[in-house]
């Protein structure tokens, strides 16, 4: 299945390329584990905290960084896909527009070393947890909801090589 993915990343670094697979990879897996069998379209921007603080401030109205802002384009049912995906596709494009992920690089290497683990299986879960969150899934409460994405986010990575926790 062909999706459409536009990564933009504000600052050039070495680990572009890397990250770029990285974030593809577990964009095209979480489709796939959740079942969405049509071509779809995700943007994704890679910043640093600072911009990420302004996304943050701008849209959510909270002035200060934070790992990943999720922007879904549709209000989805977690585990529940749509029966009729036509209904939602863009028509100029055939793609489904998911909606749109901000991860702040600089959070994701901070928060890789206190966790103790690898930056690519931090900005792979942050994917993971982003793309959960443009397929309905949400965390507010501290139970049944946020277990249930939880429980996704680790199912999912633990099936990406490279991804366990390491």
């Amino acid at each position: 299945m062909r999706h459409k993915i536009n990564l933009v990343f504000e600052q050039l670094s070495l680990e572009k390329f890397v990250i770029s697979a990285n974030i593809r990879r577990c964009i095209r897996e979480t489709l796939n584990a959740e079942g969405v069998a049509v071509p779809c379209e995700i943007n994704v921007l890679v910043t640093d905290d600072a911009g990420i603080q302004v996304i943050n401030r701008e849209s959510r109205k909270v002035d200060k960084p934070t790992d990943v802002l999720s922007f879904p384009m549709f209000q989805l049912t977690p585990g529940c896909l749509p029966e009729n995906w036509a209904d939602y596709q863009d028509p100029a494009t055939g793609l489904v527009p998911l909606g749109d992920m901000c991860i702040s690089l600089e959070r994701a290497v901070a928060q890789a070393r206190e966790f103790g683990h690898s930056t690519r299986r931090e900005v792979g879960y942050l994917t993971i947890h982003s793309m959960l969150h443009l397929l309905g899934y949400d965390h507010l409460d501290e139970g049944v909801q946020k277990r249930l994405m939880r429980s996704r986010e680790e199912a999912i990575a633990a099936a990406i090589p490279g991804m366990s926790r390491d």
